[in-house]
């Protein structure tokens, strides 16, 4: 099919052997509207750095290297993503979150609690159910 050739194809992109990825919902289900570069640019690293289960431990100091923020500019953006459902995290430990329509995460609190996911049914039901008084 014409216009579908590579350029150069000699420098066609492969699949590395490593997990990175970036998934297309980011795109196509609207997670990506409203977000401001820097919160563009952490979840971009935190994505390729991440594990399988999208869990990294990279330090706040070394992704304020990488990125030349100040630690307040991190918590910032982390904050962001956090609200967004994009992102959890707990000292040392970094979440990029799954972009199931069928979750919706809840806010991750910085102070030591668990990141928890309730599925949108339940939270349906609960909307649903008569209040008892």
């Amino acid at each position: 099919m014409r216009g579908r050739e590579a350029i150069l194809p000699e420098l066609r992109r492969r699949i590395p052997p490593q997990f990175s990825w970036l998934d297309q919902r980011l795109v196509r289900d609207g997670h990506l509207q409203g977000r401001s570069a820097e919160a563009l640019a952490l979840y971009l690293l935190l994505v390729t750095v991440s594990d399988a289960d999208g869990l990294s431990w990279y330090g706040e100091s070394r992704l304020c290297r990488m990125l030349s923020w100040t630690p307040e500019q991190l918590r910032h953006v982390r904050d962001e993503l956090g609200e967004a459902g994009l992102l959890a995290y707990r000292k040392p430990l970094y979440q990029v979150l799954d972009l199931s329509p069928q979750l919706v995460p809840v806010r991750l609190e910085q102070r030591g609690r668990s990141a928890q996911a309730v599925a949108i049914g339940d939270i349906l039901k609960g909307l649903a159910a008569p209040d008892s008084q």
